[in-house]
């Protein structure tokens, strides 16, 4: 039948119902055993591990990492910063691209169809270190011409992937 799987996870390369639970599952607890997620799926141990070694090189599942509370590490400035280029032709792009991945503090970048380029998510101690980055980081990469910062005064919902 069309859509049927097997039990080692042999579904023709589409995501069948018991790769979206482990996903699912894994998402919010990624230290779970592979006996307790088999269990959770329906599954015997050695299919599930099957199936996650193929999530994890197909590259569906792209790392596991623990997750740190920022505020505890002293980093609870937060601020979102629009940038403008003065070149946005490719290889002024990449340029860009490949000097912001230099920057920890930068935790986010995205291109933006919008009157400016990109936003950036920075996340510092304080403003008078946001300031500094911004400053001598974000300013001298390739081809800003101006930017632009919106300071977060609450963080409601923050994603972790």
């Amino acid at each position: 039948m069309a859509g049927d799987i097997n039990e080692d996870g042999g579904n023709g390369g589409s995501l069948d119902r018991f790769d979206r639970a482990i996903l699912d599952i894994l998402a919010v607890d990624g230290r779970l055993p592979i006996t307790e997620l088999a269990q959770r799926i329906g599954l015997s141990k050695s299919p599930t591990q099957a199936r996650l070694k193929r999530l994890i090189a197909d590259g569906t599942i792209r790392g596991f990492r623990a997750i740190l509370d920022p505020r505890k590490l002293g980093l609870d400035h937060v601020a979102f910063t629009e940038v403008k280029l003065s070149d946005t032709r490719e290889a002024a792009l990449e340029a860009f691209r490949q000097a912001v991945l230099r920057i920890p503090e930068i935790e986010e970048c995205h291109m933006i169809a919008s009157s400016f380029d990109y936003l950036l998510k920075v996340r510092t101690a304080d403003i008078r270190r946001y300031r500094t980055v911004l400053g001598e980081k974000i300013s001298s990469l390739p081809h800003v011409a101006s930017t632009s910062t919106f300071v977060a005064m609450e963080t409601v919902r923050e994603s972790h992937d």
